[in-house]
């Protein structure tokens, strides 16, 4: 990376000027407020004193800057708070509350994920800050919702995978070897509610052009993961059966599963019979296609072993991205089956510059994932990396004291006024590539 190509992100960002207030922490509050940042917005991370978000304990693996030098980032943080601003307080201290409940009387944006109505004795939930700024967008990220039997329970990602049956459709069959249902290898329940989340958040903004209010977003994770079932609950609920595992192949669609070839895998997925004629024309195998027991998709979903026998034979030669561009230049389905140092080495990902390089608090560079959104005439900008805990306390200067003199004077467990602290300039000294 040259660091000559940094440059200023462009003007005019889809979100620029938007302020939103941080709250939350491990994941799903933080993929969402990251998306909002991507898109322009100015993004106040508020954490705890000394230790600041749970996920920036959960290393190894660190950060590493351009030059190699290992941080004390933790990937997991890094990953889901680049483009914001670091900020320590305790909302269980009466004037750090109260500087909070500062900040939300500016903001247009609020994002929380703790237990259903842990907030509400600090003065920090929505009905409390709502008075103080009517036109606040208020979004709750919780494991069960802010109403049902469930919402008081904690909530993770993999036991939400469990409970809303995502695991019990991912992975082998039970017969086969290593059968029985799995967890995916992404926190998925946890990346879909932030962008749902950011999605309730800006559906609340557009409404709020129209009403000149704003208004609670209540996400649950439970509510996201049944809604993730699409096309395999509606199955179910109109009479369909229940969905069954089928490893990596389609249930609807033959051949369609990860092929081993010389050197890798490639996942194949032929959608229909002129598709198949292609594909066994560039393997060699024509006959393949003339065969009674192959010659449709139901008669190929019928006799699936029998074809997948023969595809692995004719596949065993061939390498992995050789199979690829045959297929690609015959316009069948087709894709390797890449690791990880394969997806960051793929010329596409290359192309769709996916990897950008942003200034760090250390004062180094470090590598983003950029965002995937592609905007035409306000593109996502991303200047910087994650913050480091309590980066720009210095807007607290001479804020504090104020506000302990100002709960002072209301005793123990009083919930003290909001305290005047205007919200922070951005600041515009570091550069970056837009993502």
């Amino acid at each position: 990376m040259n660091p000559d190509t940094l440059t200023m992100p462009p003007a005019g960002t889809a979100l620029a000027g938007l302020r939103v207030l941080d709250l939350s922490r491990v994941t799903a509050g933080p993929w969402c407020t990251q998306t909002l940042a991507d898109l322009g917005a100015d993004v106040l991370k508020i954490e705890r004193p000394h230790e600041g978000d749970d996920s920036r304990s959960w290393g190894p693996p660190f950060m590493r800057t351009e030059t190699g030098e290992a941080t004390t980032e933790s990937v997991s943080f890094a990953a889901v708070n680049r483009g914001k601003r670091s900020i320590e307080l305790d909302f269980s201290d009466p004037a750090h509350a109260a500087i909070i409940r500062s900040l939300a009387a500016q903001a247009d944006v609020l994002v929380e994920n703790f237990k259903f109505g842990a907030l509400k004795k600090y003065g920090l939930d929505y009905a409390s800050l709502a008075g103080l700024n009517p036109r606040l967008i208020y979004c709750s990220i919780t494991g069960f919702g802010q109403t049902g039997p469930y919402r008081a329970r904690p909530g993770y990602d993999t036991i939400i995978q469990g409970m809303c049956g995502l695991m019990s459709i991912t992975g082998q069959p039970d017969g086969a070897p290593g059968g029985g249902p799995l967890k995916t290898g992404l926190p998925v329940i946890d990346l879909m509610t932030g962008l749902y989340a950011a999605i309730g958040v800006l559906a609340a903004l557009q409404r709020r052009t129209v009403s000149g209010q704003g208004q609670h977003v209540d996400l649950s994770l439970f509510d996201v993961g049944v809604a993730s079932l699409a096309h395999l609950g509606l199955r179910y609920l109109t009479g369909n059966g229940q969905p069954k595992r089928h490893g990596n192949r389609l249930p609807m669609v033959a051949p369609s599963d990860a092929y081993p070839c010389r050197d890798g895998r490639v996942m194949l997925i032929v959608g229909n019979d002129l598709q198949f004629r292609r594909l066994c024309d560039l393997l060699g195998r024509p006959e393949l296609a003339a065969d009674p027991r192959f010659a449709t998709n139901p008669m190929r979903l019928a006799n699936a072993a029998a074809l997948d026998e023969q595809l692995c034979q004719a596949l065993a030669g061939i390498g992995m991205h050789d199979c690829v561009e045959r297929c690609a230049k015959a316009n069948v389905p087709c894709g390797p089956i890449n690791d990880i140092e394969g997806v960051f080495a793929d010329p596409q990902v290359k192309a769709r510059e996916m990897v950008r390089w942003v200034a760090h608090a250390a004062g180094d560079q470090t590598p983003v994932i950029a965002s995937p959104v592609r905007l035409s005439e306000s593109p996502p900008a991303c200047v910087t990396g994650a913050p480091a805990l309590g980066q720009h306390n210095t807007v607290l200067d001479g804020v504090l004291d104020a506000a302990r003199a100002s709960a002072a004077k209301r005793g123990p467990g009083a919930i003290a006024p909001a305290v005047h602290l205007p919200w922070p300039a951005p600041d515009t000294s570091t550069t970056g590539q837009p993502p």
